[in-house]
């Protein structure tokens, strides 16, 4: 005698369909509306947004009202580290200060490279070394010519 589905190619199929509803009738009945919105995860990120604008404007607005508002001639003058101020604020300054502050802007970015990097070290292995190291290469060529052209020296 042969089994039941062993000529019958849809036989499986039925086999399947019926442990699926067994299976199905099991599991408890889920709504439609159990499964959140994908806009429901950005609910939290709305409040924190509008916390903070709330904040901002409450915080300008309680300061504008109970600020005491005594004119003097001493605290309209311009106030710098203490020192009386010689010489106009609108003074032109050397360029060398606009250079050295860019350099220090250029060679303190890396840092900011530096942290991810070395947070995901374990896993980037040692293509992330190899990476790291070209990368770092680069900003002392970098380095080493601002310093051959004179660029950090301040006269």
């Amino acid at each position: 005698m042969r089994s039941q589905g062993a000529g019958n190619p849809a036989a499986g199929f039925l086999d399947t369909a019926r442990e699926t509803r067994a299976i199905n009738s099991r599991l408890p009945e889920r709504a439609v509306h159990d499964v959140p919105p994908m806009l429901d995860a950005y609910v939290p990120i709305l409040l924190f947004v509008l916390i903070a604008i709330g904040f901002a404007v409450f915080t300008l607005l309680f300061s504008r009202l109970v600020h005491a508002e005594k004119p003097h001639p001493v605290k309209l003058e311009p106030y710098e580290c203490g020192i009386e101020p010689l010489t106009d604020a609108r003074d032109r300054y050397s360029i060398r200060y606009y250079l050295i502050a860019m350099l220090f802007v250029i060679f303190e970015v890396e840092t900011v490279f530096l942290f991810p990097w070395a947070v995901a070290l374990d896993r980037l292995a040692l293509f992330g070394l190899i990476e790291m190291l070209v990368f770092l290469a680069i900003l002392v060529v970098g380095y080493a010519y601002a310093w051959r052209k004179g660029a950090l020296e301040w006269q």
